[in-house]
């Protein structure tokens, strides 16, 4: 599936190529510009365009930019709840990718569409930031842990041929982490300062209120978890919460890995979870954004006391324009994801 993927960016990419070339001359020449007369990003008269693939990588630069928000372009591409793992950018996307000053994308299996994009990018001064690049050690590989449905390996048909290893897949959802998200928010300032010097001051000074408050939040969970007698999380569904459960000492027990594409759970996972929540007497089952909670209602109707409570922790890949019109924001969905975990640990 991802090699055809690639296959449709990269001819979406080539198709689009001449006709951003096009656009841009005829941009000049409707605004009777000589192409050298052109402003710099950033400068009196020309807005900064910034592109998100995801929400927090969007709400993070939002809150950098305060106040300056209001004279830069910026896009959230996965805007309409389309999920992270199935998402393919239109030709428009691509347009708005490829004229950015400043691009921001996860960088794991989900964005293989990306690399074409970038290769045909017009504007060459682009800033990019890949957030797993930016974190390096800190990101992990995915898990199978007990009980968990194992996913079917897939090869390419050329890898297998030339006898090449299988690359790791590593765990995209690194945004779940607090304290990855202040390390991200600073990549984000650096970024910013380079590319507006003249809003430097505003930028820090933004980013550093805002890493205040990532910390009291973190602090917030760490309280919680440390309080905890029992720290195990059962998931019905997919996991992609390992970076927040690793980094407050939880444990967990899930039906699928977080980039699974598996909607069934079979016979065996169920029971194992159904089983694992008596066992540790477990107050509640989790689900994530956009479950239908159907597995965690089995797993419940297969317990001993079918009483637990049915949560949901709301993992930010089903974002849309609304949500944000309505007051989303990072830290407000994290804060209530904290009233979440409060209720499914004890």
């Amino acid at each position: 599936m991802n090699s055809i993927n690639r296959m449709i960016t990269a001819v979406l990419s080539a198709l689009l190529a001449a006709l951003l070339l096009s656009a841009c001359g005829n941009k000049i020449a409707q605004n009777g510009q000589d192409p050298a007369a052109v402003e710099t990003p950033g400068s009196t008269g020309d807005r900064l365009r910034i592109v998100a693939t995801i929400f927090p990588e969007y709400d993070w630069v939002r809150n950098i930019l305060g106040d300056r928000a209001q004279d830069v372009e910026l896009t959230l591409l996965l805007n309409n709840g389309t999920d992270l793992h199935s998402f393919q950018p239109t030709a428009d996307d691509i347009l708005k990718i490829s004229d950015a000053d400043l691009f921001l994308y996860v960088g794991g299996e989900s964005d293989a569409w990306v690399e074409d994009t970038l290769r045909d990018a017009v504007n060459r001064d682009m800033t990019v930031i890949n957030l797993l690049d930016v974190l390096g050690d800190r990101v992990r590989e995915e898990e199978i842990v007990e009980g968990m449905e194992a996913e079917e390996e897939h090869h390419d048909h050329e890898d297998a041929d030339h006898g090449d290893e299988e690359e790791p897949e590593y765990d995209e959802h690194v945004w779940l982490s607090l304290k990855n998200a202040s390390v991200l928010c600073d990549a984000i300032t650096d970024a910013l300062d380079q590319i507006d010097p003249d809003g430097a001051s505003v930028y820090d000074a933004n980013a550093a209120a805002y890493k205040e408050r990532l910390t009291a939040l973190d602090a917030d969970y760490r309280k919680t978890a440390e309080s905890a007698s029992e720290k195990t999380l059962l998931f019905a569904d997919r996991f992609p919460f390992r970076y927040l459960a690793d980094d407050y000492g939880l444990r967990y027990y899930a039906a699928f890995v977080g980039c699974s594409a598996e909607t069934e759970a079979s016979f065996e996972t169920i029971i194992f979870l159904a089983g694992k929540t008596d066992e540790l007497a477990l107050p509640a089952i989790l689900t994530i954004d956009g479950s239908d909670q159907r597995i965690a209602k089995t797993v419940r109707d297969n317990t001993k006391n079918k009483d637990q409570a049915i949560l949901t922790l709301n993992s930010m890949q089903s974002t849309t324009d609304d949500d944000i019109r309505n007051g989303a924001d990072y830290l407000g969905i994290m804060t209530e994801n904290l009233e979440v975990l409060k209720k499914a640990l004890r």
